[in-house]
């Protein structure tokens, strides 16, 4: 009985589909490895190498357009690296403050049926002029000046005086 197969001859001798098949669990098993090392690797790059600041001056940037926003609404901004409230006041004048509480540093947002700022975290609740009026935070939002110049909407940082 004369057969081709060398695995019918002798039972331990590899084929040759396993030789392929031990390649291929080779080569998972090290871009397992490799993954693994470029997820602990790439965190720490990050921290040393920062990514880059947009905000050169920090003092003023565009916080929206002028129409973008109806009567009695708001909108979050960027203010740097943290985020602001631009509102439109129901009389039609702009305010804006700095949008993260001063209890616990959580983002704030406008409430129209209430026209106050509101703290959904721990139910803070500021006015349009930034003071805190009722809940846990401390002390009141950082109000900032607007300008309106053309078609677009500047908010400065307030000088201290």
């Amino acid at each position: 009985m004369a057969t081709s197969d060398p695995s019918a001859i002798n039972p331990g001798a590899p084929t040759a589909t396993s030789i392929p098949r031990r390649g291929f669990v080779e080569l998972l098993l090290s871009s397992g490895i490799i993954a693994t090392a470029a997820a602990f690797v790439y965190p720490v790059l990050r921290y040393f190498v920062p990514p880059k600041t947009t905000d050169v001056g920090g003092d003023s940037v565009v916080a929206g357009k002028v129409g973008e926003l109806k009567p009695n609404s708001g909108k979050i901004f960027r203010f740097g690296s943290r985020p602001g409230l631009l509102i439109l006041t129901a009389d039609g004048e702009y305010r804006a403050l700095s949008a993260v509480c001063t209890h616990l540093s959580c983002t704030v947002q406008f409430r129209p049926d209430l026209r106050e700022v509101w703290c959904a975290c721990h139910n803070g609740v500021y006015g349009l002029d930034g003071r805190n009026i009722l809940g846990p935070p401390p002390r009141p939002l950082e109000s900032f000046d607007v300008q309106v110049r053309g078609n677009e909407i500047y908010v400065t940082r307030r000088r201290e005086s």
